[in-house]
């Protein structure tokens, strides 16, 4: 994730100003170019080879300035060394319109420290220096050039350091929503695989038992695929929940689906339930266990005999599901148990599956639970 956010910083570096935007201000150069034209400067030919090498230097750094892997180079640092020692050269040599070449050193300066350390620790010193030269050179009458180069230097700087940040909050941004939406698929998935893992158990096991009853039975076979319609009905409306993302799942609700479930398939469930009320949160995950592990064992399980515990504590809850079959199915210990442990380490809590004694399969869940007033045992149903 690291690289992607950094990779979409440079893009958006890269899409905002570049180095052209600073190239225009070259053209504060020209008075020097017009000293030399006008033949009033000392060794012209000198003078021309300085500004040329000038401007290349400038040309060369404002560019680097703008790419942040070579701008943070050694490289791009002794080009804006040896940019200011031509400066300095030329200024102290002819004075007058080569002075403007400073403020043009402090927007090279400026594009590439930012808002640095190095912004701070150079830009001081190079204001003194220029203003010691302007006024050695020029007197009183060129302040304004080291007024400019402070403003070239700090304002350039500013700009760019905000582009910057600009460009890295858009790119934060833009990761913050990607991942969103990642958590929102693979919550929706979970709810999916959870929901309709369950939801068509119990159509295929009800279905099963109404067409068994059908010959001797018909008025129970009609209850069964009454039941079936009213599962149905039932589903339909928690997968609109969990698309909107309000579905709160209640323990007390699927221990009832529980015990209809695996009366449904044959199966006697002994369900026990002791300690203080939970919170929403806790009741919303076990309930989302309870359905998981039942699913199993009506599906998969081949069991005759199903308990579910659920003890909780001033701090803890536990819940246990026991049945007497052959073990979980390549769905639960796959993508369903990986989903059902992801829900609980995220809560605080764990999720262990083992054997049971005598046979049989053991799911045991913990996590936290919210203080409430204690209730007394519930005394254990049997289907």
């Amino acid at each position: 994730m690291r690289i992607r956010w950094r990779k979409r910083c440079e893009t958006r570096e890269e899409r905002g100003p570049s180095g052209l935007s600073l190239l225009p201000w070259l053209l504060m150069g020209m008075g020097s170019l017009s000293h030399l034209v006008s033949g009033e400067a000392a060794n012209p030919w000198l003078g021309m080879a300085g500004l040329l090498t000038f401007n290349t230097l400038y040309i060369a750094i404002v560019f680097r300035a703008f790419d942040r892997a070579r701008r943070e180079t050694t490289t791009t640092w002794a080009l804006l060394g040896a940019l200011a020692a031509v400066t300095f050269a030329l200024a102290i040599g002819y004075g007058r319109e080569w002075l403007l070449l400073f403020p043009l050193l402090g927007l090279a300066l400026g594009a590439v420290a930012r808002g640095g350390r190095q912004l701070r620790l150079l830009t001081l010193p190079l204001v003194v220096a220029v203003g010691a030269v302007t006024f050695w050179r020029d007197d009183w009458d060129s302040i304004g050039i080291v007024y400019g180069t402070f403003i070239s230097t700090m304002v350039t700087a500013a700009i760019l350091a905000l582009n910057e940040t600009v460009g890295e909050l858009r790119a934060t941004r833009e990761e913050l929503a990607r991942a969103a939406v990642e958590q929102e698929r693979l919550r929706f998935s979970r709810d999916l695989h959870d929901l309709l893992g369950h939801t068509l158990s119990v159509i295929v096991v009800k279905s099963e038992a109404a067409r068994r009853l059908v010959p001797r039975d018909p008025a129970a076979a009609l209850g069964q695929i009454t039941d079936i319609e009213s599962v149905g009905r039932q589903a339909l409306t928690e997968i609109r929940e969990a698309v909107t993302g309000y579905r709160e799942g209640s323990l007390g609700t699927e221990l009832d689906r529980a015990r209809d479930a695996l009366a449904s398939a044959d199966v006697e469930a002994v369900v026990r339930r002791s300690g203080p009320p939970l919170g929403p949160a806790a009741e919303a995950l076990l309930g989302w266990v309870v359905r998981e592990a039942v699913t199993n064992v009506v599906r998969h399980a081949a069991a005759t005999r199903c308990e579910i515990a659920v003890r909780s504590g001033p701090e803890r809850a536990r819940l246990t599901v026991t049945d007497d079959g052959r073990g979980p199915s390549p769905a639960l210990s796959g993508s369903g148990l990986r989903g059902l442990t992801e829900r609980l380490a995220a809560a605080g809590g764990t999720l262990t599956t083992a054997r049971a004694p005598g046979g049989g399969f053991r799911l045991t869940a913990e996590l936290p639970a919210a203080e409430g007033g204690p209730v007394g045992p519930e005394p254990p149903h049997r289907t």
